[in-house]
């Protein structure tokens, strides 16, 4: 068995041009262009515009490799052509390439010789592919995603890529994933499904596995039709053998098996199932090994009836849980960038913001096997779209052909992952159908591919490869079937009356939903990440180039109105980013507080979302440099497995304890009316108990002698002591904060203090300080904490963790709202 690795070294250039440039694969004509300084960096001011012209162009992609002299079969394998090209060996076409989410798989018998030869990639611009499809007559689409182009419903290729409402239109091209020769003789093993059965009562599992084979071009090959054997080899996570070259026929049974459990809830322990391909009485033959890591459990979505409706609750091994999470999309515009190491730096951060639930959004791409990898270790769910997201699809048999071998591609190779929870059809098509004006105008026609493809179509493939998983039509979603994809009852929403809407936070409390699983705000990213893309004369939210790096026309008018119904003017530039990024903590905390307090109604809270793909103004809650925005410090706080928030109903201050846990917590609140020199006015202590895996309130508190005429000069903070001895702290102004008179803050800071890359800094204030932020132009800094409230003279330590620098000397300086408005 012999794997020829094509990775590596390649030249390319454009078709026509007789000067070519080295190229490193994975890549693409931007990563090359890039490499070779024959672009300056698409993401700074607006070069987008420059490069994108560029994808208009056809490319070329080649290299030599050498194979040996051999009777045996040699196979081309591609995990990721991006997207519309003819590949060539010696000159001869081999294949063609029209889906950059498959694998594709061709014989190279008859084309290769012993000893050098050539391969060679013809990429034609998907631009111009989009732009010369001509529509099924009868089947006309006129529908465009919000800043996206014309036509990329016709091309499988991820839909951010033309441009989204938060990314540039850089349809980029190349070989994205890895490529490689195979030499074998005549069957593959290309994967096993390893199908579960556990018995929880009895602590006990059997694992039928099954192998998927293939023969020397590609094909699917029957496991008796072989000739071959699979032979079995299974370990616990501690090393230990259950079973050795066992036939892959016989159920393999763990006794005393040790359960995956979703972060928060119990370990990740995998276990590791190795197979490898033999064939009997053939000593000449080399098989090939799969080897596969297994978390036993069960999972599903619960959809029990209930007093309201239809409860939509991820379960895992017999127990209900809350989601919380955001959606996640592609973090890079250039794929070949998105690295296991790039992966790994945003799930941790995504640890320290305490999801359990990522949604893999399906306007983007299928992750990588090492993001789901990661997610197994780390205790993820991942709600993993299909890549149909925004559009309508004219399902010709070509069409039909290609998303087949998509899904199928798919499912096989994320499968056995622990940290799959569902499939779903798509993202907001069957809502769009039902209630957006440029859906509902399209044909009959379409309106049923639409049912044929995600009611039928890919729900047939998922029960065939993946049957034990759990499969949703489209998110939002409620029956399927256009039956009301928008209720508060059943199924999970998309709820944008928040921001798209202009309503204020307040109006999250009037909804009930099931599973929330989009919801956001947006912000500007912090100013370090700003000046990396754009000068000092730019730096003005109506600039053209901050205005190129803002993709929905509409949302620097929305976060000015909303500054203005919550905060007094910003005073500067930096200021008002700072403030942009407050209002969005604000809103989607409380939108997440009230989801919690409401669990067992509403089982799931998503926010819209996790990551940028380019440095831009967006809904993240992490900008594209990795730098975390006020939201993701306060996520740590309102995603926190117990964690405590208060119910406001005008003076009425209303105490909860959210538990996320399998102990019950019994929690000592302290509610302190202060003033803003942090004078303690009243105060009063309660007892709270909550069950595991539930919620409670405790007795109401009214305030509102206590700041009768004072309510611009005071403020309430609730602290949480916990059974564990953690603590919640929640703070709200008696009136909002453009109202408050707030005194002049006297921030005394320490350090840093630095020791390797742990940074330490000390801080305290004489008065009542909102929303401290710790800034550092420098470096990006990782902090424990950040956008705190200072509310008494105490000294407050600090650590952070730098995650990259641009000079040796770091300063930290203090931003306050005082100071957002006040010199």
């Amino acid at each position: 068995m012999q794997v020829i690795d094509l990775n590596g070294n390649w030249r390319f250039k454009e078709c026509g041009s007789e000067v070519s440039y080295p190229v490193t694969v994975p890549g693409s004509v931007l990563s090359g262009l890039i490499e070779n300084d024959l672009i300056p960096d698409p993401f700074y001011g607006t070069n987008e515009y420059t490069a994108k012209e560029l994808l208009r162009r056809n490319y070329e992609f080649s290299r030599s490799f050498t194979v040996p002299e051999t009777e045996d079969n040699f196979e081309l394998v591609m995990e990721g052509v991006d997207t519309v090209s003819t590949v060539y060996i010696n000159d001869a076409p081999v294949i063609t390439t029209e889906n950059m989410h498959r694998t594709y798989k061709v014989s190279l018998n008859g084309f290769i010789n012993p000893g050098e030869n050539e391969i060679r990639f013809i990429f034609i611009s998907p631009i111009t592919y989009i732009e010369s499809r001509v529509p099924t007559p009868g089947k006309e689409i006129t529908v465009v995603p919000t800043s996206g182009m014309a036509g990329n419903q016709y091309i499988r290729k991820a839909h951010s890529m033309f441009g989204w409402d938060w990314g540039p239109q850089l349809p980029d091209m190349g070989i994205w994933r890895n490529i490689y020769i195979r030499r074998f003789n005549g069957v593959w093993l290309e994967g096993i499904k390893v199908g579960q059965k556990l018995d929880l009562k009895k602590n006990r599992a059997r694992l039928d596995i099954t192998p998927v084979l293939s023969d020397f071009d590609g094909k699917d090959l029957s496991y008796k039709d072989s000739g071959c054997k699979v032979m079995l080899t299974v370990t616990d996570p501690d090393g230990n053998v259950i079973c050795e070259n066992a036939d892959v026929k016989k159920p393999v049974k763990i006794d005393d098996m040790k359960l995956w459990w979703v972060r928060g809830l119990g370990g990740q322990p995998l276990y590791e199932v190795s197979a490898t391909l033999v064939r009997p009485g053939d000593d000449t033959f080399e098989g090939n090994t799969v080897t596969e890591k297994i978390g036993l459990r069960t999972f599903t979505v619960s959809r029990s009836k209930d007093e309201w409706g239809e409860e939509f609750a991820f379960t895992i091994n017999g127990i209900r849980f809350f989601s919380m999470g955001a959606d996640y999309i592609p973090e890079d515009c250039i794929y070949p960038r998105i690295t296991k190491d790039v992966q790994n730096r945003l799930l941790t951060a995504f640890e320290d913001a305490n999801y359990n639930t990522i949604r893999i959004w399906g306007g983007g791409y299928y992750p990588s096997d090492d993001f789901y990898d990661l997610c197994d270790e780390k205790g993820f769910i991942v709600w993993q779209d299909f890549m149909f997201a925004c559009n309508i699809y004219d399902l010709t048999d070509d069409f039909k052909e290609n998303i087949i071998a998509e899904i199928r591609d798919n499912v096989r190779r994320l499968k056995n992952h622990a940290s799959l929870g569902l499939w779903c059809g798509n993202n907001e098509i069957e809502t769009a159908f039902v209630n957006w004006g440029s859906f509902v105008s399209h044909s009959k026609a379409l309106k049923q591919d639409y049912l044929t493809i995600f009611e039928k179509l890919i729900p047939s493939i998922v029960e065939a490869e993946d049957p034990q998983r759990f499969y949703w039509p489209s998110s939002p979603s409620s029956f399927g079937g256009f039956k009301d994809p928008d209720s508060d009852n059943y199924g999970d929403r998309h709820y944008w009356d928040v921001w798209h809407g202009m309503k204020p936070f307040t109006d999250y409390e009037n909804h009930f939903f099931r599973f929330c699983s989009e919801f956001g705000f947006q912000s500007f990213p912090e100013i370090a990440s700003v000046k990396r893309f754009a000068s000092e004369g730019d730096l003005n939210i109506f600039s053209e180039v901050m205005e190129s790096h803002q993709k929905n026309g509409s949302a620097n008018a929305k976060i000015l109105q909303y500054i203005s119904e919550n905060f007094l003017y910003p005073k500067d530039f930096e200021s008002l980013i700072y403030v942009s990024q407050l209002l969005q903590g604000m809103a989607i905390e409380y939108g997440v507080d009230h989801l919690r307090r409401n669990r067992g109604r509403c089982m799931g809270a998503l926010y819209w979302q996790a990551n940028d793909n380019w440095p831009v103004a967006s809904w993240a809650g992490i900008d594209y440099y990795g730098r975390y925005k006020a939201i993701h410090y306060m996520a740590k706080h309102f995603f926190k497995q117990v964690s405590g928030s208060v119910k406001r109903d005008g003076y009425i201050f209303t105490p909860y304890v959210s538990n996320e846990s399998l102990n019950a917590d019994d929690a000592v609140v302290r509610i302190y009316v202060k003033d803003t020199s942090n004078n303690i006015l009243k105060s009063a202590e309660i007892s709270l108990h909550t069950d595991p895996m539930s919620v409670s309130s405790g007795d109401s508190f009214d305030i509102s002698e206590i700041v009768a005429g004072k309510e611009r000069n005071t403020y309430v903070e609730t602290v949480f002591t916990h059974k564990d001895l953690s603590v919640s702290t929640r703070v709200e102004p008696v009136t909002l904060y453009k109202y408050m008179k707030l005194e002049k803050p006297d921030v005394v800071l320490t350090g840093p203090e630095i020791a390797g890359d742990t940074v330490t800094v000390t801080l305290s204030s004489n008065v009542f300080c909102p929303f401290t932020a710790l800034v550092c132009d420098e470096a990006n800094i990782v902090w424990e904490d950040n956008y705190f409230f200072l509310t008494d003279r105490d000294v407050k330590t600090v650590r952070g963790k730098i995650i990259d620098k641009n000079a040796d000397t770091l300063y930290i300086r203090v931003m306050t709202l005082y100071d957002s408005y006040e010199s």
